[in-house]
């Protein structure tokens, strides 16, 4: 089987879940923890050698103040448990705005921890405008706009899978998922089974890879 290198993940549902299951909103959050602990270690298994996580987004900031406070702590509680794993963590998002958790600064600069190996990147107060050094017109620079995105640490994704139906990037990663296969599953990211992952990998061996070409 071809396996991807580089895996996105986009783990959406947990509000909607919680929901379903007569919970707020906000209490959905702390249900997709062990969810990406478990896919991790799934990854690591199949020699899969880099991943990134959607955390939150600029934009989920302004979503009411239990939902905000819950995802943030969320984010927090998986990093540090990443921590304690076999793995080369960075930290990517707006580290100068008040919504980026100050516990996870020391993240920003990818660090080794364990006997390191598979590169996991997590996306916490990430915003496509901030990646591209958008937010000031006098930014903008179109011959070299790449090589100066602030996630050029990450590299390009294979293959990007989403929970929670929706058919959409919602952002995610602009550059390194222009040549991305982009696979989908219905079930909210809380309801994570270890087949969904099977799933998407027998999925991406049989796409036709050809980058443009």
């Amino acid at each position: 089987m071809r396996i991807p290198k580089h895996i996105g993940i986009i783990p959406d549902g947990n509000r909607r879940y919680a929901v379903s299951k007569g919970l707020t909103k906000a209490m959905g959050y702390d249900l997709g923890i062990d969810p990406g602990l478990i896919l991790f270690k799934l990854c690591q298994k199949q020699g899969i050698e880099e991943i990134t996580y959607y955390g939150f987004t600029t934009d989920n900031t302004k979503r009411p103040a239990d939902q905000k406070k819950a995802f943030v702590k969320a984010c927090i509680d998986a990093v540090n448990l990443l921590s304690k794993e076999d793995a080369e963590l960075l930290v990517i998002g707006n580290s100068s705005s008040k919504s980026f958790p100050k516990e996870l600064i020391p993240f920003t600069k990818r660090k080794v921890f364990g006997k390191g190996g598979i590169r996991v990147n997590f996306l916490v107060n990430y915003g496509w405008e901030w990646d591209l050094n958008l937010l000031k017109e006098s930014q903008i620079n179109r011959k070299n706009i790449t090589g100066n995105i602030n996630s050029k640490d990450i590299s390009r994704i294979d293959l990007i899978v989403r929970w929670g139906g929706r058919r959409r990037l919602s952002g995610f990663l602009p550059v390194q998922s222009v040549y991305s296969d982009f696979y989908v599953i219905e079930d909210y990211w809380p309801d994570f089974k270890p087949q969904h992952f099977y799933d998407a990998l027998s999925w991406y061996n049989n796409q036709d890879i050809t980058l443009g070409g």
